[in-house]
């Protein structure tokens, strides 16, 4: 079962499943068990009984979204993930995979991120609730794993992208939103887009596809207690990214940095040795690729309906 199996990195993971071969893959549906309330957790489990959980379901979005709704983005990802986890528990599910969060981090850890330095320091402030509530769920797993030997992981994947992302600029996060602003600009024949903050700021970013065969591959090689960060193992300024996205979308416009507006983290990048030794996974699709995809998918469907969780 797949929570989450409808969603941007949801559908890929269902796809990817499919080079697996499971007997059958399920997909719950929030208006047929809305995993804030326990008693629908308790019945999907009932009704699929499961052999294994990739926990995906989850409230997100970009710095905007965060800074918003602090409280929901804590109290939905908290309350989701404790109960799907209980639920599995009661039901003896035999495996769970909980996907995390690089916002888990401190805000000033060291480059690259290593797995060891999870618990040094408090996350950036603009997406700490969110990061925070993610976190917990960590901690759960651990506990269980302890208290009751359940066969539970945590996974910790970077900031991913391609296609079928969200696009809601009121949602979204940062290279959908870019992509937006520019195919935006260029149809209204605008000589200039705005970005927030100062583009100093890095950021890593995984193709969506690498991050579903990921999961996967954790999902049947690993059983451990220790998170597992999930990346490609490379950084790039804000600034640089807006320069690339600009480029391959044949903008020549000026970008306007709102400098008032937050960086979020200052710097991302994960040290990825970790899953590589444990269960063989390595990100094959180059950043320009993926972005080229990314921009023609959008191209393609122009459309900013945010996924639902």
């Amino acid at each position: 079962m797949v929570t989450g199996g409808a969603g941007f990195l949801g559908s890929h993971v269902v796809r990817e499943l499919a080079n697996w071969s499971p007997a059958e893959v399920f997909v719950p549906r929030k208006k047929n068990y809305d995993l804030v309330k326990f008693e629908a957790c308790r019945q999907l489990i009932a009704d699929v009984r499961p052999d294994m959980l990739i926990h995906l379901a989850a409230r997100v979005g970009g710095i905007g979204a965060n800074r918003l709704n602090p409280g929901l983005f804590f109290y939905e990802n908290l309350i989701m993930g404790v109960q799907i986890i209980e639920a599995c528990r009661l039901a003896a599910v035999k495996k769970v995979v909980g996907v995390g969060t690089i916002c888990s981090y401190p805000k000033l850890t060291p480059v690259p991120f290593r797995e060891e330095g999870l618990w040094n320091g408090y996350p950036e402030e603009t997406n700490a609730p969110y990061g925070l509530a993610k976190k917990m769920l960590l901690v759960q797993g651990q506990a269980y794993r302890t208290q009751y030997g359940m066969n539970i992981i945590h996974l910790l994947p970077v900031n991913l992208y391609g296609p079928g992302d969200n696009f809601d600029p009121a949602s979204s996060h940062v290279i959908p939103a870019l992509i937006k602003k520019i195919q935006d600009a260029l149809d209204a024949g605008q000589n200039h887009i705005k970005v927030w903050g100062t583009g100093r700021a890095s950021r890593e970013f995984l193709y969506v596809e690498d991050a579903a065969r990921a999961i996967c591959l954790a999902t049947d090689r690993y059983d451990g207690p220790e998170p597992i960060n999930i990346g490609a193992g490379f950084e790039i300024t804000i600034m640089n990214l807006v320069t690339q996205l600009s480029h391959l979308m044949g903008f020549a416009g000026q970008i306007q940095w709102e400098k008032s507006e937050p960086d979020g983290q200052p710097r991302r990048c994960l040290d990825t040795s970790r899953a590589e030794r444990l269960f063989g996974f390595r990100a094959t699709t180059s950043f320009e690729i993926g972005l080229q995809r990314t921009i023609a998918w959008y191209r393609q469907n122009l459309t900013v309906s945010p996924r639902i969780p």
